[in-house]
């Protein structure tokens, strides 16, 4: 495992020492205060709070985050992939949850001007009182399409006038701060997105549908309405009608850490498996004594490895401030699929206890799913990386 083994790395394949310490920081929370209580969270699919508290206690919601503004100062990509492998090893659905202030802090720091983080970075950090982020650019008609957004931004004077509905947004309704994308020009394309940051308790803007999900169900998810809901002009964010270019560019450092999200799921499913089938007796001797079992296994960990380093190839790009658009696609596309193949052989490997709800695997085998979907689906990736070709 990592931390443990040197089979994984850099160009060198070895973790610096300073890198071992945030495995072993994230690995030691996960296995303290998440995996105790995953199933709990899942099975209630409720906001673990709690959790999110003693994670922002230590650090671990705004460790991405500059010192200047409140945080961690471990801004690196690659940090971002060894830590998030390990919190989705935990769970992917409290990973989620403890990813908070980056859903609205990532496009701020990419995106806002120096006024902006100082102010609403510092706001998401403030560790006396850890707030949530949400980043609304799903909508129904509009999902990796985003020249088919219809929540529309006017100008008003010295405001701007939000109108709309956002779908599938993580912390959606429950959010402290929201960075919202609308159309300020109706016939730009994708030249004509901006985005805004909007306090969560601005006038007119409210909590829709909470969705029920098949997996990460201890994440809250759900509709952000916005009814004429109005904002200061110097909350738009990096520039009238540029918003689809920053955040095509946060989505290319965002894409590593999400692969490794997968990386972490897929591995905990391989870990238990792996487990499971030495200690399972049938006809006289340990399941993993026969081959089909040892083959699928040894396939399981092979494909997870090279989603890894997949992964820390793009995030090793994204820190030298090299494009990593097509790396990234590539990591996040296979890293996705293999969660899913992974988790899907955890539960065959298990037999009938697999489908059980009383083993974590069917679990892991739901949370995976999402992975080749949100951050954009693996069609998109393709389409990214063929674009590279």
């Amino acid at each position: 495992m990592i931390g443990q083994e040197k089979w994984q790395g850099s160009p060198s394949f070895r973790l610096s020492g300073e890198q071992e310490e945030l495995v072993k920081w994230a690995r030691g929370f996960a296995e303290k205060e998440i995996r105790p209580v995953a199933s709990e969270y899942d099975e209630r699919e409720e906001f673990p709070m709690e959790v999110f508290q003693k994670a922002a206690d230590v650090g671990l919601t705004s460790y991405a985050c500059p010192e200047e503004y409140g945080g961690g100062g471990l801004t690196s990509v690659m940090a971002a992939c060894l830590i998030g492998e390990e919190l989705f090893w935990g769970c992917a659905g409290i990973a989620t949850s403890l990813s908070a202030i980056g859903l609205a802090g990532l496009p701020i720091y990419y995106m806002g001007a120096e006024d902006q983080k100082e102010r609403w970075l510092s706001y998401l950090c403030d560790p006396k009182k850890p707030r949530l982020g949400a980043m609304a650019l799903t909508e129904p008609e509009a999902g990796s399409d985003v020249n088919a957004m219809k929540t529309r931004a006017v100008r008003d004077g010295d405001e701007w006038v939000l109108n709309g509905r956002k779908c599938f947004i993580t912390n959606g309704g429950i959010a402290d701060l929201y960075v919202v994308f609308a159309r300020t020009d109706p016939e730009g394309g994708y030249q004509g997105v901006s985005a805004f940051i909007v306090p969560g308790d601005a006038q007119g803007l409210s909590a829709g549908k909470k969705e029920r999900k098949m997996g990460i169900r201890a994440s809250h998810t759900g509709d952000v309405i916005l009814e004429e809901v109005r904002v200061p002009a110097d909350h738009l964010l990096g520039g009238e009608n540029l918003a689809f270019f920053g955040a095509m560019k946060m989505l290319e450092y965002s894409r590593p850490a999400v692969a490794a999200a997968a990386v972490g799921v897929a591995r905990a499913a391989y870990e238990y498996a792996l487990d499971y089938a030495k200690q399972r007796v049938q006809f006289g001797r340990p399941i993993f004594k026969n081959q089909s079992i040892s083959f699928l296994l040894a396939e399981m960990r092979t494909k997870i490895d090279a989603a890894r380093l997949l992964t820390w190839r793009a995030a090793e790009l994204a820190d030298r401030g090299e494009s990593c658009a097509v790396e990234g696609s590539m990591a996040k596309a296979f890293a996705a699929e293999t969660a899913m193949e992974v988790t899907t052989h955890a539960v065959q490997i298990l037999g009938g206890y697999g489908y059980m709800r009383d083993y974590p695997v069917e679990k892991w085998m739901r949370d995976a799913k999402i992975l080749s979907i949100y951050e954009g689906t693996t069609q998109i990736q393709k389409k990214v990386i063929a674009a590279g070709l």
